[in-house]
């Protein structure tokens, strides 16, 4: 099965989803759509990425990430991607710091934005291989959280985060908007969205050359290395900008700083929008979530360091029960009255675990009610309402959904 479906656990691999390239016209890309390779997670990958020094300032933006452990060209790569606060216009912009792997130079040197005078930055992180670790000087400059001590998040990290969105609080994110069912349109926090580990993993999108190298995604870029690869990172954020394309939604975008006259999504605008659009109830952390297990036990202070991480209030009660019932109760209602006719002719972002979207979704929601996701089977007493046959790959190719109320 592939490891978008699989049960994701601490240490767990994660293959990309379909990610979409933010241009002029969002609605306009799905001819550029890539789908890259999964991840066959039979041997651990733990990448272990070197901060920059500096890493909040200019320069450390535009110096290349190196990475050991895993390899950037090929299945395991991780990504990074910040958010500039500028204060005299209350507006955010998104750059895409370079991973590299370490012993080897970009394709081409990252653009080196212009920050606002007393700009806030914050930068994310995420990884298709297994764990990811952040050493180097740059973690103590850039105030970096990985975890706590001796237990990793996982695939997740995050540099001044906390200070990035107080800064930022009182930017407006647009109105979500009605799709194409008349529906209120879908955030990173709403209940068919989310999965067994919500809010990880970044928008960041990066070039893969011929003979390996990495570049930034930028139309620069693009034209000086035809036809290499875009390589992207599997999360919600990616998933929900791929749905919003067919329910007609336009995510929160930000001018991109290293492809001027370009828009970005990125995880820190999905989280401020889902913290002020998103109607009740929200899907934040719970106390359940792989990454905020030490020693497989729900850890409070993890929690709420992975929390304030993403714009989530750190002390917001996180029952896993009850994250389960919304799951139980809303999801797979939505699922057959709105999704099944939308996306059943619609592409697989992931055809190793479902071979077209809606069998897809269904896959993912399987893998996250059952007891090696969030074991909501095991919490409410109940078989998963969205249950997927599957051919002999493990492909799901159909899904028969059975609504309840607990």
């Amino acid at each position: 099965m592939s490891p978008l479906a699989k049960p994701f656990r601490a240490a767990d691999s994660k293959g990309p989803v379909a990610q979409i390239s933010m241009h002029a016209d969002i609605l306009a890309v799905f001819p550029l759509l890539v789908l890259a390779m999964t991840v066959p997670g039979t041997l651990a990958q733990n990448c272990v990425l070197t901060v920059p020094a500096d890493p909040l300032t200019a320069k450390g933006l535009a110096t290349p990430y190196t990475m050991k452990g895993c390899d950037q060209a090929a299945d395991t790569p991780s990504f990074v991607e910040a958010a500039v606060y500028d204060p005299a216009t209350n507006s955010i912009s998104i750059y895409h710091p370079l991973v590299i792997n370490q012993g080897t130079q970009p394709a081409a040197a990252p653009i080196v934005p212009k920050l606002p005078a007393n700009a806030v930055v914050g930068i994310w992180f995420g990884t298709n291989g297994d764990t990811l670790t952040l050493t180097g000087a740059g973690v103590g400059a850039g105030k970096c959280v990985n975890g706590v001590q001796g237990s990793i998040f996982g695939q997740f990290a995050y540099c001044n985060a906390p200070a990035f969105f107080r800064a930022a609080k009182n930017v407006q994110a647009p109105a979500l908007g009605t799709d194409v069912n008349g529906k209120t349109c879908p955030t990173t926090r709403d209940f068919t969205v989310v999965d067994m580990d919500q809010s990880d993993n970044v928008d960041t999108t990066y070039l893969v050359t011929a003979n390996g190298q990495i570049a930034q995604n930028t139309a620069a870029n693009r034209q000086k290395f035809a036809g290499a690869k875009v390589i992207s990172n599997g999360s919600d954020n990616a998933l929900l900008e791929y749905m919003d394309m067919f329910l007609q939604c336009s995510p929160f975008t930000g001018n991109n700083l290293e492809d001027p006259g370009a828009v970005s999504p990125a995880l820190a605008l999905n989280e401020i929008q889902a913290a002020q659009k998103q109607g009740s109830p929200a899907a934040i952390v719970p106390d359940g979530h792989a990454m905020v297990l030490v020693d497989g036990k729900p850890n409070r202070r993890k929690r709420n360091l992975y929390r304030v991480g993403v714009n989530q209030k750190r002390n917001a009660p996180g029952s896993t029960t009850q994250y389960c019932k919304n799951l139980a109760n809303i999801a797979p209602t939505r699922f057959r009255d709105d999704y099944q006719k939308l996306f059943a002719n619609v592409a697989s972002p992931d055809p190793a675990t479902g071979n077209q979207l809606f069998n897809f979704l269904c896959a993912r929601y399987q893998g996250a009610f059952g007891a090696d996701g969030l074991n909501c089977e095991g919490l409410l007493g109940i078989k998963s309402p969205v249950t997927v046959t599957v051919d002999k790959n493990g492909v799901a190719t159909g899904c028969s959904i059975n609504p309840v109320q607990v």
